[in-house]
């Protein structure tokens, strides 16, 4: 029999396993912590680890993982269950929308128009999605994109996999690149103790060449899809994903007819997601906020397709329903993070880690600390946990090397950017993935050979700036 790569839940439940069984021999420590106004968080005291009485997490603590990956049970603090129910809202936003038939409409007036020119929707996408990640570190608002961007890709020609490329490697990538991001730059600057703005130019030269490598990355499959369909990843299931994302609507159906109804919904719908983008950016919001918006978005559009209350209840709930395997993900993606947590062997591997640079030369140093970041990236996704976690311990190590502390916060920041492209620990990768109907292993063989490009880019420009 064939075998057969398992399903990301099983992956996730699998990872947590591991990291469980970690636990019962990688040593317990812990560093002391202090209290950083600046940065609102506790902080770690370099030169304060301690080991600490072993918790390891049995088969109890692994059954509960994925439920504490929602919320913490003994505190019932928040941990993922906001993203999960923005998803499910977004979901029934979408619902909504799609049902009242402006998404095909629009989609059908927009390949129209683009006729002959549908490749350049990629660098121009992309180009937006960058931004977004290297202003204010766009993740997991980014899923909200998912269905609205896949079905103009494949009405356009290409496949599903063309979708997530250009809204998951566009944002990753402007992530990656981070210039004034304050989830990940401005943090991890506080916490090295230097002014963000050192260091900038070096990110904007990594951020245009590394946006280039990943535009002709996908611009090349995408062209060599719509040759030849059957090149895809997802090939084999794009019967089912033409069916999925158009609704079974497919070249040579006759055209959707575009009423005015259309355009204002239409209107609606991206006035929706750029007050999304204003409230992030500017407005101090979160997932609560950009939940109660599409909530109230929805709803105004009921009103204007005159949706009578039962069909527009049973739509959203449908559309909410089509997200729920989306949601689950990036909960049980959350629980592996708990349960390190738990089992107190976080702070372990940061120490170990700091031993690996200690008084080694400046490329050495840097290119080290890149590998570092990368590995721990793995085990903590959120680029801000990441830099409250390594800044204070990594940073000051910079000037027993004569390396700029700056340079090791660009070094933090590209490996963060680079591994949350693949990391199946992260909400945002397999939430997107999950959306995008893209097996996890499919997108990690199609990705493998742009990560090797990039990691050549970061460690030359890391390199050439440490000795200048």
């Amino acid at each position: 029999m064939k075998f057969k790569f398992p399903t990301a839940y099983t992956i996730l439940f699998a990872l947590i396993a591991v990291v469980a069984i970690a636990t019962w021999f990688v040593p317990a420590g812990q560093y002391d912590r202090v209290a950083n106004e600046q940065l609102g968080k506790d902080v770690p005291v370099p030169g304060s680890y301690q080991v600490v009485d072993p918790q390891p997490q049995g088969f109890f603590d692994v059954v509960l993982a994925p439920i504490a990956g929602f919320y913490n049970p003994a505190t019932y603090e928040a941990q993922a269950i906001d993203v999960a129910l923005f998803v499910l809202v977004i979901g029934g936003f979408l619902g909504i929308v799609a049902h009242t038939g402006a998404i095909d409409a629009g989609i059908a007036k927009a390949m129209a128009r683009m006729e002959g020119h549908e490749k350049w929707m990629i660098p121009i996408l992309m180009a937006l999605f960058a931004a977004g990640g290297t202003i204010y570190g766009m993740a997991e608002e980014s899923l909200a994109f998912y269905t609205l961007i896949i079905p103009v890709m494949i009405a356009a020609g290409y496949d599903a996999a063309v979708g997530v490329a250009i809204i998951m490697l566009g944002a990753g990538v402007g992530t990656l690149g981070s210039t004034i991001n304050p989830f990940a730059t401005v943090i991890a600057s506080d916490a090295a103790g230097v002014p963000f703005t050192n260091g900038i130019m070096l990110r904007f030269g990594l951020l245009a060449v590394c946006w280039l490598a990943c535009v002709a990355f996908v611009m090349r499959y995408a062209a060599r899809v719509k040759a030849d369909p059957q090149l895809s990843i997802v090939a084999d299931k794009r019967e089912s994903n033409e069916t999925h994302f158009l609704k079974g609507k497919r070249e040579g159906d006759a055209p959707v007819t575009f009423t005015g109804t259309h355009g204002v919904i239409l209107v609606i719908f991206a006035a929706s997601f750029g007050v999304m983008i204003w409230g992030v950016s500017v407005g101090g919001w979160w997932m609560a906020e950009m939940s109660g918006l599409f909530l109230v978005a929805a709803i105004v559009v009921g009103l204007i397709a005159r949706m009578g209350e039962e069909e527009f209840t049973s739509t959203f709930v449908d559309g909410a329903r089509d997200l729920l395997g989306v949601a689950l993900v990036i909960g049980i993606a959350r629980g592996i993070v708990i349960v390190m947590d738990a089992g107190s062997i976080t702070d372990t591997i940061l120490y170990w880690a700091e031993g690996a640079v200690n008084g080694l030369g400046q490329v050495a140093f840097i290119n080290t600390m890149f590998g570092l970041q990368g590995l721990l990236s793995f085990l903590v996704p959120s680029s801000s946990g990441l830099a409250v976690l390594t800044m204070p311990i990594m940073a000051p190590l910079a000037d027993f090397s004569n390396v700029d502390r700056s340079l090791v916060v660009t070094a933090y920041q590209s490996a963060s950017g680079l591994v949350n492209l693949i990391t199946p620990t992260s909400a945002v990768v397999m939430g997107g993935l999950a959306l995008g109907r893209v097996p996890y292993e499919r997108w990690l063989k199609f990705t493998l050979p742009l990560l090797g490009v990039l990691i050549v880019i970061i460690m030359v420009g890391l390199s050439l700036s440490a000795i200048a």
